[in-house]
């Protein structure tokens, strides 16, 4: 494939706004004040007053619009183009998604407006917490944490909550060389300490390693299944009882859930909490800093340590929370009616069901946030499983696996492959190959812009030495994966000095990034120009 999507053409530049500055420009005409003239500070707090922006813009409506239309298109976004950021599932978001949670009885409903007034979003709350207990195989959900990393503060908190109330507090918590960063972050604040293990020569984490670790001072393990290198824990069972037999609890990090949907439930492996990124797996818009939404479930020990408000329908007991039947509408015929289970509603068809938010649980760990969740995020998430249905949420899973073992096995030819064995959703490279020509992992990263790609993950996993982490997600064609990989080879071939001097093609060149990160300018004067 030769034709890609990057190109020489036309590239506006644009100044800052306050550099298209004239005096006297106006972009608005404000109607004159009818009640007399007011000074800012008699109406205003002065606390909320500016007064320390120097020059500040004067420009037309024309100036405005064509500031922030350029600017715009300088971005880079799954909807440009392929999005290979690993462990990260940039997978393209549908547009139906947008337009349920667009609906104005979602979109304008007021989170303060009261229950019997929210029972539409109350409903589909609960029957979203239903759903993710069913794909992850836990017993109860709650969708509150704001984030993953938030989702794992939580479970971490509701853990040492366990032992606190057991009157044998425990102070640790295992995890992985291979685990995500938040990890070890999260079992800090939640008062434990992070008891690091190192994964086996074949990338997984092994049962001797854990044994050797486990005791009955650790709280549990926080585990990534499948992990940052893309593959398998399959020693996971083992290692859950390992871990249950000490007393302790098995957290998965659910960020890389996508190669799972509809294949493997880790509830059946032996895992007792789990964050979902509904940003990542479920299709949500992700990236540029949120909103995000991390629900964690958990199995039914930890269930009264889940915060408040919980999420009932009435006549369930608000503190034990039971679950007499499976979850109808992900499983077997007529999943697509979602029926409401019998003998929860007081009516035919579920008409004066009632649900509500309940704050009586002492066990609690308490609010983790205002309000109940970014429930944007959770309206786009249950109309994506809604329309996927268990088939389409499967397919999703199988195509992502078999996505990132295609680009794997289209560059092992050229790149240098740490574990040469099938992956799931991602498969992580090296530069070894290429630091013998004289370019690295960071010059691959900045060529492959000239070629209209968003670069892959780089660096990371540190378990594997100059990494370049790739996951195509489930919405590439062949086609688009077909000119990665063509790209990607290329760049191997290339000559050192075009790669390390790369972008080339781009509408500035190659920065110096670590000056960015050590003296940003974060705010223009008149004095400071660019």
């Amino acid at each position: 494939m030769s034709n890609y999507i990057g190109t020489t053409g036309l590239v506006m530049n644009e100044p800052l706004i306050f550099e298209r500055s004239s005096e006297g420009k106006r972009g608005i005409d404000v109607p004159k004040s009818d009640v007399g003239d007011v000074r800012p500070e008699e109406v205003i707090p002065t606390d909320l007053l500016r007064t320390n922006i120097e020059g500040f813009p004067e420009v037309s409506e024309v100036d405005v619009v064509r500031h922030f239309v350029r600017i715009s298109q300088w971005n880079y976004g799954v909807d440009t183009g392929m999005y290979p950021l690993g462990s990260c599932t940039m997978k393209y978001n549908p547009k139906v998604n947008e337009d349920i949670a667009r609906l104005p009885g979602f979109a304008r409903t007021h989170p303060y407006q009261p229950e019997g007034l929210s029972q539409g979003a109350l409903q589909l709350m609960y029957e979203l917490e239903r759903y993710l207990a069913e794909i992850s195989g836990m017993d109860s959900v709650t969708l509150q944490p704001a984030a993953g990393a938030q989702g794992e503060l939580c479970g971490m908190l509701m853990m040492a909550a366990y032992f606190s109330k057991t009157g044998k507090p425990r102070r640790k918590v295992i995890i992985p060389d291979t685990a995500h960063g938040t990890n070890p972050a999260s079992v800090t604040l939640a008062g434990l300490t992070a008891v690091p293990v190192k994964t086996g020569h074949e990338g997984i984490l092994t049962p001797d390693a854990v044994m050797a670790v486990m005791d009955e001072d650790t709280a549990g393990i926080m585990i990534t299944n499948p992990n940052t290198l893309g593959l398998f824990e399959r020693h996971i069972k083992e290692i859950s009882d390992i871990v249950h037999k000490k007393g302790g609890f098995v957290y998965c990090d659910g960020a890389n859930m996508n190669a799972l949907l509809g294949i493997a439930r880790l509830g059946d492996m032996g895992v007792d909490v789990v964050h979902m990124n509904l940003h990542k797996t479920f299709s949500t818009p992700h990236g540029g800093g949120g909103p995000g939404a991390g629900p964690v479930g958990v199995k039914k020990e930890l269930e009264p340590f889940l915060p408040i408000p919980r999420i009932v329908k009435k006549n369930i007991n608000p503190v034990t929370f039971p679950h007499p039947h499976p979850t109808p509408p992900l499983e077997g015929e007529g999943a697509k009616e979602a029926p409401l289970p019998q003998g929860e509603d007081e009516g035919e068809g579920g008409s004066s069901c009632i649900y509500k938010f309940i704050y009586d649980s002492p066990d609690s760990i308490g609010r983790l946030r205002a309000f109940y969740g970014n429930f944007g995020v959770l309206v786009r998430a249950y109309a994506y499983i809604r329309a996927m249905g268990p088939e389409g949420l499967r397919k999703a899973g199988e195509m992502a696996v078999l996505n990132a073992n295609y680009v794997k096995e289209g560059l092992k030819s050229h790149y240098h492959l740490p574990y040469n064995q099938p992956c799931m959703h991602e498969c992580v490279f090296s530069d070894k190959l290429q630091l013998e020509k004289g370019f690295n992992t960071l010059d691959i990263a900045k060529r492959l812009m000239d070629y209209g790609f968003h670069p892959p993950t780089v660096y990371f996993p540190l378990v594997v030495h100059d990494a370049i982490m790739i996951e195509p997600t489930e919405s590439e064609d062949k086609a688009g994966l077909d000119g990665f990989i063509d790209a990607m080879k290329r760049i191997a071939e290339e000559e050192p000095e075009l790669v390390r001097s790369a972008p080339h093609k781009t509408r500035v060149g190659r920065l110096d990034e670590a000056k960015a990160a050590r003296k940003p300018v974060l705010r223009w004067r008149p004095s400071v120009k660019g």
